[in-house]
């Protein structure tokens, strides 16, 4: 029931598998199917027994996790966000039945090579950026509309980008004339506005990270989906997170840590480490990609993953 797998390289592909720790019969979710390496990888450790559902919000990866669906019948795909895990879990029966949830946080890379999805600044498109482009308010019409301070704090918080205030300036002043639609316009306006150069990176890259992780709502949607994984998981089921970001990390090794520490008493009370209830065990330190994964797929040099597992 193997199937063969996509162009798309998944990130910590081996590793991640790894620190699901497989049960043969056991449940899983991936909770970013994207084009469904991370699946095809699980569905290979699993028994005509075990079972794997996948979520995206993306319509995309939904076709293709359909696609797979109907090849393998251990395998099912929802249309849902991170903040809708519990409740397809539920509409499953599966809570507190889930041995493992992995999650690959940020945008795909089938997302950033399609111009017409407007991700990427590489490709000239449509300033959508949407993960799901069949609800919500996609770039262009929130920086059309969006007060200036509002812009400059997207910017400056989401991007940290030093020059926010300038380049929402800018933004501002452009759309007095000119409608800004696409993303080379954005792009141009951005490079014009920033007073310095980083030889590494363009000038646009922190802006346009900004307005995809406040478009499609993305920590408030990762802070939300570490909550539910919590309570989903069975006793001993991993939860594996895979992020890009300093922002998306800090999140995810600030819950385990406090989940990990368990309630929160003042230092001198009276209590041993197992009566503050810790409801997580941190498993190894921060995994990151090898010099051999990096030489084939440089998306991988950002990526932290951090592993965890439910206690009792």
């Amino acid at each position: 029931m193997t199937n063969q797998l996509p162009k798309h390289q998944p990130v910590l592909l081996e590793k991640a598998v790894e620190a699901l720790h497989i049960q043969p019969d056991g449940i899983y979710i991936d909770a970013t199917f994207g084009r469904g390496g991370h699946s095809r990888a699980i569905l290979e450790q699993l028994s005509a027994a075990g079972r794997l559902l996948g979520l995206d919000r993306d319509p995309q990866a939904v076709n293709a996790g359909n696609a797979l669906a109907a090849t393998d019948p251990r395998f099912a795909i929802e249309h849902a966000t991170f903040s809708q895990l519990s409740s397809v879990i539920h509409s499953r029966l599966w809570q507190g039945k889930v041995d493992g949830i992995l999650m690959d946080i940020g945008v795909s890379s089938p997302q950033l090579d399609e111009a017409e999805r407007g991700f990427s600044f590489q490709h000239d498109g449509p300033l959508d950026m949407r993960m799901d482009p069949t609800t919500g308010m996609s770039a262009a019409e929130w920086l059309a509309t969006a007060e200036m301070d509002e812009i400059a704090t997207v910017i400056k918080t989401l991007g940290e980008e030093r020059y926010g205030k300038r380049i929402a300036g800018a933004i501002v002043e452009t759309r007095e004339h000119t409608s800004i639609t696409t993303t080379r316009q954005l792009a141009e306006l951005i490079d014009k506005a920033s007073p310095t150069r980083d030889k590494f990176k363009h000038p646009a890259t922190r802006t346009f990270q900004a307005i995809r992780i406040y478009i499609n709502r993305e920590l408030e949607e990762l802070s939300s989906a570490l909550q539910q994984a919590l309570d989903v998981l069975s006793v001993g089921g991993r939860l594996a997170v895979i992020s890009f970001h300093s922002l998306e990390d800090r999140i995810v090794k600030r819950f385990f840590r406090d989940q990990a520490k368990g309630d929160d008493l003042p230092a001198h009370f009276p209590v041993t480490a197992d009566q503050l209830n810790p409801r997580l065990q941190i498993i190894g330190k921060v995994i990151k990609a090898d010099a051999d994964e990096l030489a084939v797929n440089v998306r991988a040099r950002s990526a932290v993953l951090r592993v965890a597992e439910k206690l009792a």
